[in-house]
């Protein structure tokens, strides 16, 4: 596939082990790295982004193939593997760092994020208001090495069994047709 077709998107929906676990699964995904976002200085380090004094939430930058899986697909599995209505939270990570939002790199990601989740509020999925933030990606920052791949190389780690696992199995209980 030429690199040239796939797209961009930039996801934060809580930790980004977890969501970087998830996506890493989908066919049509060719690439998730973990890094930072939508904060206020330049190349902040994870101790930096855990205090929730930089703005930058923990996110994920997807590199994906349209023609495989679409953008609103993506989101799809966005929003059933994380809880878009609590502000600044996922389970017990608490901050700011761990907020839901979409970085979207065009005007046309921009639009079927806004349609998407109006469908989502007209449909009732969730029981209070989506609160997921939805703004243009700014700078996105890789996080460091240690960080990237981090379920699949630690999966017995207690985070991994009993926060990722369950995100993983609704994956595959919910998107079993677009797995990899």
């Amino acid at each position: 596939m030429n690199s040239d077709n796939l797209e961009l998107v930039t996801l934060a929906g809580g930790c980004f082990w977890c969501t970087e676990a998830v996506f890493q699964r989908l066919k049509g995904v060719e690439q998730v790295l973990s890094g930072f976002t939508g904060g206020s200085i330049k190349n902040p380090a994870y101790r930096e982004i855990i205090t929730g004094r930089t703005g930058h939430a923990e996110a994920i930058q997807i590199r994906f193939n349209p023609e495989v899986i679409s953008f609103q697909d993506l989101l799809y599995v966005f929003f059933a593997t994380h809880d878009p209505t609590t502000l600044n939270r996922q389970q017990n990570d608490v901050g700011t760092q761990y907020r839901s939002a979409i970085f979207y790199h065009s005007q046309v990601q921009k639009e079927i994020a806004e349609k998407v989740m109006e469908e989502l509020e007209k449909k009732g999925i969730f029981d209070k208001r989506i609160v997921t933030e939805l703004s243009a990606v700014k700078d996105f920052y890789i996080a460091e090495k240690e960080h990237q791949d981090f379920y699949n190389q630690h999966r017995q780690q207690p985070y991994c069994q009993f926060i990722i696992d369950p995100k993983i199995k609704k994956l595959t209980e919910v998107f079993s047709d677009k797995l990899k």
